[in-house]
This record gives C-alpha cells, sequence and structure tokens, in this order.
C-alpha cells in the first residue's frame, strides 16, 4: 500500500473521529498488514536500520494517526541500541519516500558511557527518553537553532518538554572523537546532532513530525501504549489542544 494511501486513510478517521464514530485501533498483529508496505519501503532506503526497530517505529507512528494524530510527512528513528560510535539517527521523508538523513546523534551523560543502557523521564536525570515523540517548534536558545518536542508516552517521556529534551547542534557530536575517545561527547538527555547538519535536521522535523527513538527495554515494550495500540488518546488530546 503506498505511503500515500495511508496517509489517506489517517484523515478518514480522523474525520469518523471528529464526527463522533468510534474507531477501534487494531493490535499490532493485525495491524501489520497495514503499515507492513510502508516499513518495506522505508527498509529498502536504509539497509543498516535494524527492521525490527523501523517496525516498531513505524506501528508506533501509525497507532498515534489511527488514533486521532495528525498524519505527518517525516519520520525520524533513532536506535540507542547501537554504539554513539555508528550512525544510529535516520530520517525518512514519508511523502517522497527518501532516506533524508542518516547520522550520528549524542546521549544522555547519565544513560551510558558509548553504549546507552540507561533511560528516564526524571527532571535533572541527563539521561535520554526512549518511546514516541511529536516534534514541535524550532527556535534560537543557549545552542543555536534547535527544536522542541513533545513525549507522548506518560512516564515514559511525557517530561520532556519540561526537562528542555530538545534536537540542537553540539561540537561534541564530532566523528573525530571517536578515534581519541571510543565515542562521541555525550549530552544532558537531549538527542544532539552535528552542528554541520543541525539545521536541516531541524527543518525537516519540525512543525509535528514524529520521532521515535528505541532501546529493548522490556518493561516498555510491554506496557506501551503505542507499541501494543491501547487507545492513547489522553497525551494526543493534550497535544492537539496545545497545537490549536
Amino acid at each position: 500500500m503506498p505511503v500515500g494511501l495511508l496517509v489517506m486513510i489517517s484523515v478518514l478517521r480522523r474525520a469518523c473521529l471528529s464526527a463522533g464514530l468510534l474507531v477501534f485501533a487494531a493490535p499490532l498483529w493485525a495491524a501489520t498488514a497495514t503499515y507492513q508496505p510502508m516499513v518495506d519501503s522505508l527498509a529498502r532506503l536504509a539497509p543498516k536500520l535494524d527492521r525490527q526497530v523501523l517496525t516498531h517505529a513505524v506501528a508506533a507512528m501509525q497507532c498515534a494517526v489511527n488514533n486521532g494524530a495528525g498524519a505527518a510527512q517525516r519520520l525520524a528513528v533513532i536506535d540507542y541500541s547501537l554504539p554513539s560510535s555508528e550512525k544510529r539517527l535516520w530520517i525518512f521523508d514519508l511523502e517522497r519516500e527518501q532516506l533524508l538523513l542518516e547520522d550520528l546523534v549524542a546521549h544522555g551523560q547519565k544513560s551510558g558511557d558509548n553504549h546507552a543502557t540507561r533511560f528516564s523521564n526524571a527532571v535533572g536525570s541527563h539521561q535520554s527518553s526512549i518511546g514516541l515523540f511529536r516534534t514541535a517548534e524550532s527556535y534560537s536558545g543557549k545552542h543555536g537553532y534547535s527544536l522542541r518536542m513533545d513525549g507522548l508516552e506518560p512516564g515514559i517521556n511525557d517530561r520532556a518538554r519540561e526537562r528542555a529534551i530538545v534536537i540542537h547542534p553540539a561540537d561534541y557530536v564530532n566523528p573525530s572523537w571517536i578515534a581519541t575517545q571510543g565515542r562521541i561527547g555525550r549530552s544532558q538527555g537531549c538527542p544532539a546532532v552535528r552542528p554541520e547538519v543541525a539545521r536541516m535536521v531541524v527543518d525537516s522535523l519540525k512543525g509535528g513530525q514524529f520521532m521515535f527513538s528505541w532501546y529493548p527495554d522490556q518493561q516498555w515494550l510491554q506496557s506501551s501504549a503505542y507499541l501494543n495500540c491501547k487507545h492513547p488518546r489522553g497525551a494526543i488530546g493534550r497535544l492537539n489542544r496545545r497545537s490549536a
């Protein structure tokens, strides 16, 4: 099924929701046939992205859209199971079916050294957060041109805005560090990127796109309303009211 048709389906679903008609989101196993063509298409564009990670990213995004979130034009995927010394950020243009970027991205200082193994939703933890995010407004701050985002998963990442977890440029996201330190630098929890690509990243993701950060945390995998598609309407409703 082409991506454009999936977007059309999501529009119809939102119309039904606004008309007061109840639309049930299918469980992960039942919905696979719906989003599998998108996974196949994106997997061909990014062969180094683990297919399981990509499948979870698309499933979580589709669950959000099926439950009333606006369809996005772009999707960013971070695989925190990979070391920071490897490219583990992918950005896809869903409408044009293009891979826009495959690059390095930092994790939080308290999440781990080269490998991130600890994640948090707590203010001051200096750890990264996993799960599904919705990007928001761009701004110019202390790190330069940056992008705010909102976590959609209660208890997992929904304090992202309060924690000032943003996408921003950082000099320490530098490939030359890998040869001397075995890793790139670390942030205070933000998915920081190389200054050379930061503006492109912010401009391609601002304004209500999706970002999915992955790590094989078993508790999250079993409880996530988006991975298991359990009608996460509350978080979506709050975001829709904020953007209205």
